[in-house]
């Protein structure tokens, strides 16, 4: 079920509803219902799956800490839930991929390689659940958190509805203990809940889903396009993908704080960053944590010589970008922000006093973020190449959609106001401001530009596929 889908806006103010008025002790199991209902609409066999790996990670979870001091069996324990896990995930996600790749090194080398391709489908979001069952056992393997009893409430934790498919990826420590607070209707949260999710429809149907009729135009036919409009072409898929992704993330958060739960926070105005590292710091915070806490760090971290250290940062991006998915372009991606950590590493160490103006910093971090997007959009690293040959070697005539382009520039602009607003904390308020002429005038306006200039097309965001 897509949030920018009419059964969505039907589905969501139900379950509301009933789930206020169905007393507190049978609230997790309407939930839980609730989340298998949303998830199965894509396919119900993916319910088997998710299931699957709830009870793995809740099994060897009471077995880790009914054997908590003996550490040999804890090792057991956890490795059995990380090779079952990590193997569900490989065997739908990477199986094909790393089957393909087999066959043409074969191939080359004049070797016969029969094994077929598996015919199956990518479930939706098994990523993100897959990590946040995987990162809950390892909480619970380093005693960070308590084993959850309640298999009805752990299989809640991981198939929450509002951030099962696309997250953010949640601890344990914050969501878990919130499926036993009562929670009463609070008019302040469903206030705050609704401003949020307006915000994330907005950028999700005026500005990521406009974005993209110009960039898959461009990006799906390489052939036929030159060096200016793959440059407005990559600009856009650095905004659309941004605006789509923390557009979910918003609705996601929004729709939790007015049932009462409270989400972690998944972007932070990244495209302000000042550096890679602090790009890193504001997106998509809920994975770069998640590697950083459960990845990095068990590599050595920083605490190991300069070299292990430049290894552990680039190997940690270079996963990250397989983790994104099985094509090469997000390999190259992921491995792209492992040499800009690395060389940002270096230039703090060797340039200490190099400084320059905010908005130079600004400008090189989007051009650096930007250029890396190139791969993770292209379909194929031969587009890439093509792509990349054409903007230094190609410059030709911009392609022009005069209605795309039109409509694209209002919801940026719109967007970047309310960012520099928010991170330069400027005193101009629209949804918070105490006159209710003013509030209820910024909603109006608001979902009337949604209903004006958005597209309505129920389109998937884009890290459903991860």
């Amino acid at each position: 079920m897509l949030f920018n889908s009419f059964i969505f806006l039907i589905f969501f103010p139900l379950v509301c509803v009933l789930y206020f008025i169905i007393p507190h002790k049978y609230r997790w199991l309407f939930l839980l219902l609730a989340s298998y209902y949303f998830y199965m609409n894509w396919n119900p066999v993916y319910a088997v799956l998710i299931f699957g790996s709830t009870f793995i990670t809740y099994a060897c979870s009471l077995l880790l800490e009914k054997y908590k001091d003996n550490r040999k069996r804890k090792r057991i324990y956890l490795t059995i839930s990380l090779i079952i896990n990590f193997g569900i995930l490989f065997l739908f996600k990477y199986f094909n991929f790393l089957n393909d790749s087999i066959f043409q090194i074969l191939e080359v080398m004049n070797i016969r390689w029969d094994v077929p391709n598996l015919d199956i489908l990518l479930p939706v979001g098994i990523s993100f659940y897959t990590f946040q069952a995987v990162g809950y056992t390892i909480d619970v393997y380093r005693g960070d958190v308590k084993a959850e009893k309640h298999l009805g409430i752990y299989a809640l934790f991981i198939s929450f509805f509002p951030q099962l498919v696309a997250g953010p990826i949640e601890r344990s420590k914050n969501l878990l203990p919130q499926f036993r607070d009562i929670h009463n209707i609070d008019f302040n949260r469903i206030s705050a809940g609704l401003k949020i999710m307006l915000w994330g429809y907005f950028m999700k149907l005026v500005v990521a889903d406009r974005l993209s009729i110009y960039v898959d135009a461009v990006y799906n036919n390489v052939d036929n396009h030159n060096g200016f409009s793959f440059i407005l072409a990559t600009i856009f898929f650095s905004i659309q993908i941004y605006c789509d992704f923390a557009g979910y993330s918003l609705i996601a958060i929004g729709t939790a704080k007015i049932m009462g739960f409270d989400l972690m926070t998944n972007f932070n105005r990244p495209y302000f960053a000042l550096s890679i590292k602090d790009f890193w710091k504001r997106w998509h915070i809920s994975l770069s944590t998640w590697f950083k806490d459960y990845f990095y760090i068990p590599l050595g971290g920083n605490k190991v010589s300069s070299t292990r250290h430049k290894f552990n940062l680039f190997l940690t991006f270079f996963v990250s970008g397989i983790w994104h998915g099985a094509n090469y372009t997000f390999v190259v991606w992921g491995g792209l922000h492992g040499v800009y950590q690395v060389f940002g590493i270096l230039k703090d160490r060797y340039l200490p006093k190099f400084k320059t103006i905010k908005g130079i910093e600004i400008l090189i971090t989007f051009i650096l973020v930007a250029f890396a997007w190139i791969f993770f959009r292209a379909n194929t690293i031969s587009d890439a190449y093509i792509i990349i040959s054409k903007i230094f070697s190609t410059p030709g005539s911009l392609f022009i959609n005069q209605t795309t382009l039109g409509y694209s520039f209002i919801g940026i602009a719109l967007l970047f106001l309310k960012d520099i607003k928010d991170e330069y904390n400027l005193n101009i308020k629209f949804s918070t401001s105490r006159f209710a002429i003013k509030r209820y005038s910024y909603y109006i306006l608001m979902i009337s530009i949604i209903l004006l200039f958005g597209v309505f097309d129920s389109g998937q965001f884009i890290y459903f596929q991860f």
